[in-house]
């Protein structure tokens, strides 16, 4: 019987080349809107997978592939994603330890006695920010310091909007500039820049829009009609009476941020920053018993606290390196996606079609800006609106010469913290349902977000340390002969 082979490899058309994109592209949607928002974790890899298997059957059929070019796709595309799990891994490390050993309940109970009624959205948006920060995460700061948030702000007389607006744009830009963040780990691999290089380029962008965002803020604080804080006293004994609160925990954070500035490569800081951890749970919370195995059986699944303070309870709940295993598993199977797609020549085909008029540094980060943002909205996630965007112009940044911390701040810009703004996301499914206010109401409020990728284009079009790109002729896709 004669044996399939690959054929001579021709350039695919733009319609096969759309197929698979288009599959995942009306799935995910449906899969959200038929299973809801926790479908996308468990449903969305096999998604990925089912539309790499479309790309190399179609490239079989239409002879536009060889075995060494899918092999070269597979190598690109591993490239950018697998530097990210051993970062993940030790996100979910830290994570844990910076929660037992008193870290980020030292922070929270600071942050919740210094609050004050006329300044409170200005706070909850800073401390919101400060938290996500240590943690990495948006969603776990929204879900748990948020949601105690709405209830004093509420209390306090300020509209749900305007609140969960100062909520989601701390945590955002927390989550954001946070070496913990899985979606900057991600951003920054797909761009193929070092994590901590992405964080400080993003800076450009991101402080001013932190800056407007907490002075509109304040001017809405001031004008509001705060009464006396209820609600965050509770909050506040409960964490005293379940860990050691002190300022000497601090030292743990501020290590790590040395270490950051002198420019320590990423994951020795993310090591470094977990061992830490480690050893404070030891040295400032003697009173919860851990022994050595204990802890490091926390660090492999999870760690929970029974206070008697339900909100308490889910904010120090955390889910360990286990806990991380969906998010590589979708960054796994994206990673596969990703190497069909380069693989057959398809993406190359594709971003060819969608760029080939592209030539000056405004249009070019406009139409990363504007595919990010597209992306998001068709996918309804945001680590796949990365990683495709990513993989999109990846190339054409390369070759007119802008640099890939270009490409992965405006993906950042434009994918990260937009995703909490789109009704049907993940991101905005989840954030809406957890603080109680629709989308659409919150939209308006969350000035930062709104004012992210904005400030991508204003500084576009400024150039500020942006080389203009030089010129070249449309990109064309790559081809493989077989050997």
């Amino acid at each position: 019987m004669k044996r399939f082979e690959f054929g001579k490899p021709n350039s695919p058309t733009l319609g096969v080349s759309l197929a698979p994109l288009a599959v995942l592209l009306l799935s995910l949607p449906g899969i959200i809107i038929a299973r809801g928002t926790d479908a996308v974790s468990v449903a969305g890899p096999w998604t990925l997978l089912f539309c790499a298997f479309l790309a190399v059957t179609l490239a079989a059929v239409c002879r536009t592939a060889t075995r060494r070019g899918l092999m070269l796709g597979l190598r690109r595309s591993a490239g950018q994603i697998l530097p990210a799990i051993p970062i993940l891994v030790c996100i979910a490390m830290i994570a844990t330890t910076w929660m037992i050993s008193g870290i980020v309940p030292t922070l929270i109970s600071y942050g919740l006695q210094i609050l004050s009624p006329r300044l409170f959205l200005l706070l909850a948006c800073a401390v919101s920010a400060a938290i996500s920060v240590l943690t990495g995460s948006s969603w776990t700061t929204i879900a748990t310091i948020g949601v105690a948030f709405m209830g004093i702000g509420e209390v306090m007389g300020y509209s749900s909007p305007w609140i969960a607006g100062a909520i989601i744009s701390g945590a955002y830009f927390g989550d954001k500039v946070s070496p913990l963040s899985d979606t900057t780990v991600v951003a920054s691999s797909a761009a193929g820049v070092d994590l901590f290089r992405h964080i400080r380029y993003m800076m450009v962008t991101t402080i001013p829009a932190f800056v407007i965002a907490l002075t509109v803020f304040l001017c809405v604080g001031l004008f509001g009609t705060p009464s006396a804080p209820a609600g965050s006293s509770a909050m506040v004994k409960a964490l005293e009476s379940s860990f050691n609160i002190t300022p000497w925990v601090l030292l743990i954070p501020l290590m790590t941020i040395t270490l950051i500035l002198l420019r320590v490569k990423s994951l020795l800081v993310l090591l470094t920053a977990a061992l830490l951890g480690f050893a404070g749970i030891f040295i400032f919370q003697p009173d919860m018993a851990f022994s050595p195995l204990r802890a490091a059986g926390a660090l492999w699944t999870g760690f929970s606290l029974n206070t008697g303070n339900a909100s308490l309870d889910d904010l120090v709940a955390t889910g360990g390196i286990t806990g991380m295993a969906s998010t590589i598993f979708l960054v796994t199977s994206a990673m596969i996606f990703g190497a069909a797609m380069i693989g057959t020549g398809m993406l190359g085909r594709i971003t060819e079609a969608f760029t080939s008029s592209l030539r000056k540094r405004t249009s070019i980060v406009s139409a990363t800006v504007g595919s990010g943002l597209a992306m998001n909205c068709l996918t309804a996630d945001q680590y796949l609106s990365l990683i495709i965007t990513g993989n999109m112009y990846r190339t054409l940044y390369r070759r007119f010469g802008l640099e890939a911390r270009l490409l992965s701040r405006s993906m950042e810009d434009s994918v990260s913290v937009t995703s909490v703004l789109i009704p049907w996301n993940s991101c905005g499914l989840t954030q809406s349902t957890v603080l109680g206010v629709s989308t659409l109401a919150y939209f308006p409020c969350c000035i930062f977000n709104i004012l992210s990728p904005v400030m991508t284009l204003v500084i576009a079009y400024i150039g500020y340390r942006i080389p203009q790109p030089s010129r070249q002729t449309p990109l064309a896709p790559v081809t493989v002969k077989a050997s």
